[in-house]
């Protein structure tokens, strides 16, 4: 009779119906949609900062004003270690989709800050202030929407296809720098003088953000709840989404630090703070260098299913081990050319290559944290300790580079991305390989 109501036993994973299974794509989708208008309202700051940079710190060194709007890119970061655990927590013990519809909603806030923020030669002091103010409530935000997303793409996608629903995670976070971009190229191409766009043609991308968030709270108060949460939620444990019980899985915790450690890096300098690159060290045009970026982003970005349909074949580890490799011998190299090439086409290949390298990291790495934690945990145990090294290297990688530029040895940059990388290999060579040890599946098979 319980099965004819579908009533199932405390702890049990419900078996999913007819109708849930039939919209797990339309979960995927709309659960990836959300993350792309979060993540663009996030990269909007970083694509635009050659142009409102002079807005919030007048100074006559371009590289100065760089430097302070990385500093404020870099303390945004330093909200996301708090984000991970707040909404990690909210997802463990409330609920993925509710958790994932106010961290859209506290994005949305911090863009409209930003739209709307008088320059410094209006107010003051003041204007720099609210910055640092819009950014810090959006890496708060973030700072919770990697973990849950991920967790909830993780959760609701079949075992045999994770690794590849799990990457479009990474296709719409670049997804929403490419919009971010386009947006750009259009401004500077068809719409905007140069100097309207350092005026107030800025603020036009953070006004769209806040709007484009709308969106996102649509399609998320639209989704189905994950079966893993369901069933984590049935068995009334106090423990889950605390500290105390992440603690627990301290092996996993320490694995998702080493695995995000030298990725974050590579991922922050080849995405975001390779325009800035381009334009402060190769001397390429902001319109070159924006166009360079967009259309190596969209190769970036298509490069992440095709990965991550690779590991639901060969599994995680190879494709680890060989962004390991890759990054620790040829990250330098890589470097050093692009920043003595003169040529657009060659910086342009230059970057596609270390893009492709990346992909062996950017394309699974979400999938791997949440094949590490047990449901009651998972949220948490992906977004804190992943926040918490973003938070130290990946937010800091435009404020190292430009620190060590401005020193005058921008080279050693590239060797610290280069022993960042070195360290994640080691933990690649030996962790297990989730794909054949997945947390996930050892809850399905204990039901059947």
């Amino acid at each position: 009779m319980q099965t004819q109501n579908n009533v199932n036993k405390p702890g049990e994973l419900k078996t999913p119906t007819k109708h849930i299974s039939g919209n797990i794509l339309k979960s995927i989708v709309g659960g990836s949609i959300g993350n792309l208008v979060e993540w663009y309202d996030w990269y909007a700051y970083s694509a635009f900062a050659l142009y409102f940079s002079g807005a919030f710190f007048p100074q006559d060194d371009p590289t100065a004003q760089l430097l302070n709007t990385a500093g404020v890119f870099a303390l945004g970061f330093l909200m996301r270690p708090l984000g991970g655990w707040m909404f990690g927590r909210i997802a463990d013990k409330i609920g993925r989709k509710q958790s994932m519809t106010l961290s859209v909603l506290l994005m949305s806030l911090g863009s409209l800050l930003i739209a709307l923020t008088p320059t410094y030669k209006t107010v003051g002091i003041v204007a720099p202030v609210l910055l640092l103010t819009a950014r810090l409530l959006q890496g708060l935000s973030v700072g919770g929407e990697y973990g849950v997303s991920a967790t909830y793409l993780s959760e609701m996608a079949n075992s045999n296809r994770r690794g590849f629903y799990s990457s479009f995670q990474y296709v719409t976070l670049i997804g929403g720098q490419l919009i971010a971009l386009a947006i750009q190229l259009i401004l500077q191409k068809f719409i905007l003088t140069e100097e309207q766009l350092h005026d107030w043609g800025w603020r036009i991308p953070f006004a769209i953000g806040a709007i484009l968030s709308i969106v996102a709270l649509y399609l998320r108060k639209n989704l189905h709840e994950t079966e893993a949460f369901q069933s984590q939620k049935s068995k009334g444990e106090s423990a889950k989404g605390t500290i105390k019980e992440l603690l627990r899985h301290p092996r996993a915790v320490l694995t998702v630090v080493g695995l995000t450690l030298g990725g974050t890096l590579a991922f922050y300098t080849y995405t975001t703070y390779m325009q800035k690159f381009l334009v402060n060290t190769v001397h390429l045009s902001k319109g070159e260098s924006t166009l360079i970026s967009f259309v190596s982003l969209f190769f970036f970005a298509v490069l992440q299913p095709v990965f991550g349909g690779l590991s639901d074949r060969i599994g995680r580890r190879p494709l680890l081990i060989s962004f390991g490799v890759l990054g620790t011998f040829c990250t330098v190299p890589l470097l050093t050319l692009l920043s003595h090439t003169t040529n657009v086409y060659g910086a342009f290949a230059l970057l596609l290559v270390a893009l492709l390298i990346v992909s062996g990291y950017t394309s699974i790495n979400a999938v791997v944290k949440a094949e590490l934690f047990p449901a009651q945990i998972r949220a948490l145990g992906v977004g804190l300790p992943y926040a918490l090294t973003v938070a130290i290297f990946g937010g800091s990688a435009e404020y190292v580079a430009l620190w060590l530029k401005g020193w005058g040895h921008e080279s050693y940059f590239y060797w610290y991305i280069t022993a960042c990388i070195f360290v994640s290999l080691l933990v690649y060579l030996f962790m297990k390989d989730t794909k054949h040890y997945s947390r996930l599946d050892q809850e399905i098979e204990r039901v059947k």
